[in-house]
């Protein structure tokens, strides 16, 4: 096992990976900016490392410092976390030739699946079910005008290397095509550095299911069933429940297994999430997170699985500690991202934590790097906690968050709690009936 470990990430996912080391007993580096010189992971953890300027590709995405900062710790193994270079496959690669090893997959895995045509042509040989467009990806308007005559308007043109929205197009009319990818190849170019982009069917009301797994890399995977997505907001989640409400046992089954056979199929090894669109109960896949996911918390919370810990584990070239058969589903988890935004225009809301009070109780969690008299910089992703509850039924874990949501005191900044209690108080919420539109229309009424 490592002794050390540096943790290449900020604010709560860098808590949380402090705490799940030093409760193996391993030691840990925080590497930070200069604008996250107080911050909380910086504090507590062994040894810290100033890597650059406020500026994320100054500093948490600055390779050469980052691994220079292992170097002079003698650090082990790096965690990447989410976002960031967690997901790059050059990062990774660099990680190892250098003698430390990346806590996550590896770097051919996080490539083919980065590249979303790649990853759905491998899933496609998988077996698994994927969203009906191009094989490949698309040059020209007069290929995507067959393609989409052949599956049918509305399409999606969407950036291969893409995320969170950019460069993705829908496309309702063939007379629409030509625009539409001229204006999602250069979103793809300025936003992603490759304008390369794809074509698949436009789903009118469909639900955003994952479904996490775990793979040890020696032919062992295991998954963690599944979690519901769907509330979003310009194509970021904003809410996760687990498990999904939509999805019976045997449908739970079948995707669970779907998903751990193309994970053993490719060689997977690590965390990962398959995503799908699930609609009149076929599922879609739309691609394969390598890294931990912001809502793994609410899996967690059902599965009584500590999914960093395994990460770590894997790292260190140790098999699964547990089999399918010993993952059972323990009641109802659902997570609010509480963002530092206004809950009604979502401008960003950075500034100094005056009050931070975080409910508890049974059942309640909550992952947050923030405290009194820290000032939240206006440099990064706007999330700055992570409320979860956890119940032995949808019914009872909602009361329940309602009444954390009503506890919790964020003083100082505006954020999305009052967003959060819109949304838990809405009767179509409470009866498990929405989509991955449901909440822009929500917001849109308000």
């Amino acid at each position: 096992m490592f002794e050390k470990i540096l943790i290449a990430n900020r604010g709560e996912i860098a808590l949380r990976i402090h705490r799940a080391c030093k409760e193996m007993g391993i030691a840990t580096v925080a590497v930070h900016s200069t604008a996250d010189a107080e911050a909380m992971h910086v504090r507590l953890a062994d040894e810290s490392v100033c890597i650059g300027p406020p500026a994320a590709s100054e500093s948490y995405l600055n390779i050469p410092a980052i691994v220079s900062a292992a170097t002079l710790t003698n650090a082990g193994a790096i965690h990447p976390g989410y976002g960031f270079l967690s997901e790059n496959a050059n990062f990774a690669h660099i990680v190892e030739e250098h003698g430390f090893t990346f806590i996550g997959p590896k770097s051919e895995h996080i490539a083919k699946m980065g590249d979303k045509v790649a990853a759905k042509a491998a899933m496609r040989a998988a077996n698994v079910p994927v969203v009906p467009g191009s094989d490949d990806a698309v040059s020209s308007a007069a290929e995507a005008a067959v393609i989409a005559e052949e599956i049918g308007y509305p399409v999606l043109i969407k950036a291969a290397a893409g995320g969170g929205g950019r460069g993705m197009k829908v496309v309702t009319r063939g007379d629409e095509i030509a625009a539409a990818i001229s204006m999602a190849q250069n979103e793809a170019r300025t936003n992603f550095g490759d304008a390369t982009v794809y074509l698949e069917k436009y789903l009118a009301r469909p639900r955003h299911i994952e479904v996490q797994i775990l793979a040890d890399g020696q032919g062992n995977v295991v998954h963690l069933f599944e979690r519901d997505c769907s509330l979003q907001r310009n194509h970021q989640k904003v809410l996760e429940e687990a498990p999904a409400p939509s999805l019976d046992t045997a449908t739970r089954q079948r995707i669970g297994e779907i998903c751990c056979a193309a994970a053993q199929r490719i060689g997977y090894r690590s965390a990962g999430t398959f995503e799908f669109l699930f609609e009149d109960g076929e599922f879609y896949f739309i691609e394969m997170n390598t890294r931990i996911q912001v809502e793994h918390p609410v899996t967690e919370m059902i599965c009584g699985v500590d999914i960093i810990r395994e990460m770590i584990r894997i790292a260190a070239g140790e098999s699964l500690s547990f089999n399918q058969d010993d993952i059972t589903l323990n009641g109802h988890a659902i997570e609010c991202r509480i963002n530092a935004e206004s809950p009604d225009t979502f401008a960003p809301s950075p500034g100094r934590i005056t009050e931070f009070h975080t409910p508890g109780g049974l059942g309640v969690r909550v992952d947050s790097a923030l405290y009194a008299g820290y000032t939240v910089p206006p440099y990064y992703d706007s999330l700055v906690a992570k409320l979860i509850v956890h119940a032995g039924n949808r019914e009872d874990c909602l009361l329940r968050l309602r009444r954390a949501l009503d506890e919790m005191v964020v003083s100082g900044i505006e954020t999305t709690i009052p967003l959060h209690q819109r949304v838990i108080d809405d009767p179509s919420f409470q009866a498990g009936d929405y989509d991955i539109h449901w909440l822009e229309k929500l917001v849109a009424h308000n």
